[in-house]
């Protein structure tokens, strides 16, 4: 699992390098991100824009990552792919998340 890590001031931005978030990398992606996370500032941005598909157990891991954030930092996404887009509508987390179009308005949204 290719996570590639960028602090940029008051966050940090996680790049997924792969093309799928599903049961056969949940564990390792979790097993990553805490890693990466450990001393992480307040926000911590998710970029999704290479992920064309994810499956419950990727979206599992995702709510983890942003449990083991909680409550002092949170988990943004940015860059979501229209198929990963249609698993956080269907399943409502959408509504759970801030997400942003791209990692760049993530940028510009903390100026």
């Amino acid at each position: 699992m290719r996570l590639v890590p960028n602090v940029s001031g008051d966050r940090l931005v996680i790049e997924v390098a792969e093309a799928r978030i599903d049961a056969a990398v949940a564990i390792e992606f979790k097993e990553r991100m805490r890693d990466l996370i450990k001393d992480a500032p307040e926000r911590v941005v998710l970029e999704l824009s290479k992920v064309g598909f994810l499956d419950s157990s990727g979206l599992g891991a995702v709510v983890a990552v942003m449990k083991l954030l909680a409550p002092e930092r949170r988990l943004e996404l940015a860059g979501l792919t229209p198929t990963v887009e249609k698993v956080f509508r269907l399943t409502r987390m959408d509504s759970v998340f801030v997400i942003h179009p791209a990692a760049p308005d993530v940028q510009r949204a903390a100026l």
